[in-house]
């Protein structure tokens, strides 16, 4: 499974890009292909994600770690597949996307092509809840406290995998903005012993 690729991009098409990694193209399904156009030729970085259907590889790719994680929830939806999920992606307002669903606007989905009320309601049923979890922010938060630094971000969101509840990062949360700046892993073993 690839998680990202580092190349230059030599292709953009109305579908897909093309990123040359070491002398090998990827071709790369997009939800906006003319967003890399001005870095043509210059080295980026694109997330990918992997689809393996029986007549079919594909190579999805994604402007950043955000837009992927939307992307792999949509995809896990009943009735949304990787390219219904890129043409909703392709609209670049993604905070509004996921307002639309925590706050069960039906309407606004059934904006997307081939999103009718049945899927859009499919949507907000299987992503509501997941979404409005979303515990430190990663995903297109709202409200991100400006003192919450990529490190302190980091350690918060490895507590969120390994399980902890919302309401207890955000109480070790409070008391970690209070510390001078440390590395993540000092970050987490710090809020660690806050928990434990």
């Amino acid at each position: 499974m690839y998680e990202y690729l580092t190349g230059t991009i030599t292709v953009v098409t109305p579908q897909y890009i093309v990123v040359d990694v070491n002398g090998v193209g990827y071709k790369l399904l997009v939800a906006n292909p003319y967003r890399y156009q001005e870095n043509t030729e210059q080295t980026v970085k694109v997330y990918v994600y992997q689809a393996v259907r029986d007549d079919d590889i594909s190579l999805f790719g994604f402007i950043d770690q955000e837009e992927k994680q939307l992307f792999m929830k949509l995809i896990n939806v009943s009735g949304i597949g990787p390219k219904s999920a890129l043409a909703i992606l392709a609209n670049p307002d993604h905070q509004g996307l996921v307002d639309a669903i925590t706050n069960n606007n039906i309407a606004y989905l059934t904006k997307f092509p081939g999103i009718g009320k049945k899927t859009a309601s499919q949507i907000v049923l299987d992503l509501r809840d997941k979404l409005a979890k979303e515990s430190t922010g990663t995903l297109f938060a709202a409200g991100q406290d400006a003192t919450v630094n990529d490190e302190l971000k980091d350690a918060l969101d490895a507590l969120a995998a390994l399980g902890y509840k919302e309401r207890d990062i955000k109480k070790v949360q409070k008391s970690l903005i209070k510390e001078d700046q440390m590395a993540t892993d000092e970050y987490l073993r710090h809020a660690l012993r806050l928990l434990n």
